[in-house]
């Protein structure tokens, strides 16, 4: 039987469902459910909330990818993965948006990154598992575009729907569904050979996990503050302004995506990324300056299209420079530079605020903000210590792919 060619919009489909996921929690609901159970200390319980569920998520992608990969040395394509990890996140859902209490909020919060996470640390390796090197910027690129989509999706979702049973059932659906169409493509594909070793990590990896983490320590810092931005600063409702911003961030993010796709693939993939987290500095910039919606919305429209940008070169330069003989464990202990970030972000920024005794200033999220746009900055200083290699001579120059 003829094995297919993958797909990278089939590939990908499981990571709008998964992004759906995020859009919605990370964006909106996380902090309009602090709000709900915590009234005045909404802040310190996000802070809380947040890095409680990422620590969680951090530990469970790397015990998760140890196992994932002994797996696939016996032929698995993970999907036993992808299948558990969404059997249990869809119920818990309706938990996370029911709950009555702080205590309830976090237990759920906690079980649903377990699950999520069951899943998404094997399944982050799709495109190394079944994608030759040659390609991986384009399918890099349509992982970018549509976590984007995804976003944007959970964001207008959270943000419109009063009904937080219609959330948490149309969250689900769309795991469900973008589950299914990605197991069911990969089922029919040819695993690229692999074999398992031991992890070594390379100064490569290294400076890429550092640089990683540093740009989305920004970029967290900036996503976790936005709702009390938008609370402080603009007349209205605040989920559904902040959903809008939201929107227009991630649905533009596609469009820097899909810009990246051919550059990602030709070019020096340091400049990608480090283009991409340039520009968003820059409009982060004109995002403290606006005084309007329709101006915050402009900014936010450059903004999701540098992200778009930088997210298609993190992409292509993980796939370069991880261990091909570890995917999932490599793949959960990068992705570290993800989840350590929405760790740290409201830490340092609660810590940097309580410093200046500014918590409970109407000023508070402007100078997150700030401290963002320092991170990403320094991230992108990082980012330029990478060896310097082109898409199409990634085999001869990524020695971080050899045993």
């Amino acid at each position: 039987m003829q094995q297919a060619k993958p797909k990278p919009s089939l590939l990908g489909a499981f990571w709008f469902g998964i992004q759906v996921l995020w859009g919605a929690l990370l964006g909106v609901s996380l902090q309009a459910r602090a709000s709900d159970v915590a009234g005045t200390h909404a802040v310190a319980a996000y802070g809380v909330l947040a890095s409680a569920g990422a620590a969680v998520a951090a530990l469970t992608q790397i015990a998760v990818g140890i196992i994932a990969d002994r797996r696939r040395l016996h032929g698995s394509r993970r999907i036993e993965f992808y299948a558990a990890g969404t059997a249990v996140a869809c119920p818990v859902l309706f938990w996370f948006y029911s709950a009555s209490n702080f205590e309830a909020l976090l237990a759920a919060l906690l079980v649903l990154q377990l699950a999520m996470n069951v899943a998404i640390g094997p399944y982050q390796a799709v495109i190394p598992d079944f994608v030759p090197e040659t390609e991986v910027g384009t399918a890099s690129s349509w992982m970018a575009a549509l976590q984007s989509l995804g976003n944007a999706c959970g964001a207008i979702l959270a943000a419109l729907a009063a009904n937080a049973r219609l959330v948490a059932g149309v969250i689900a659906a769309a795991l469900l569904a973008s589950c299914a169409v990605t197991a069911g493509h990969v089922r029919g594909l040819q695993l690229l050979p692999a074999r398992l070793g031991p992890m070594r990590v390379s100064r490569a990896f290294i400076d890429l996990f550092i640089s990683r983490a540093l740009v989305f320590l920004g970029f967290y810092t900036l996503l976790g503050y936005l709702f009390f931005y938008v609370r402080g600063s603009l007349a209205g409702d605040t989920k559904l302004l902040t959903g809008s911003i939201i929107l227009a961030v991630t649905a533009s993010g596609a469009l820097g995506a899909i810009a990246a796709a051919s550059p990602a693939d030709r070019w020096d993939r340091r400049a990608v990324a480090a283009s991409g987290a340039g520009a968003f500095v820059l409009a982060l910039g004109c995002f403290l300056l606006s005084h309007s919606l329709a101006a915050i919305v402009a900014s936010a429209l450059f903004a999701g299209i540098a992200w778009g940008m930088f997210l298609s070169g993190d992409w292509a330069l993980g796939c370069q420079f991880l261990p091909r003989f570890a995917l999932a464990t490599a793949m959960g202990i990068w992705n570290l530079a993800l989840l350590v970030p929405q760790i740290l972000a409201p830490l340092v920024a609660s810590a940097v605020l309580a410093r200046m005794h500014a918590l409970q200033s109407p000023n508070a999220a402007r100078i997150a903000f700030v401290i963002a746009a320092f991170e990403v900055l320094c991230g992108i200083a990082w980012i330029w210590r990478l060896p310097a290699v082109r898409g199409r001579s990634v085999e001869k120059a990524a020695s971080g792919n050899t045993p």
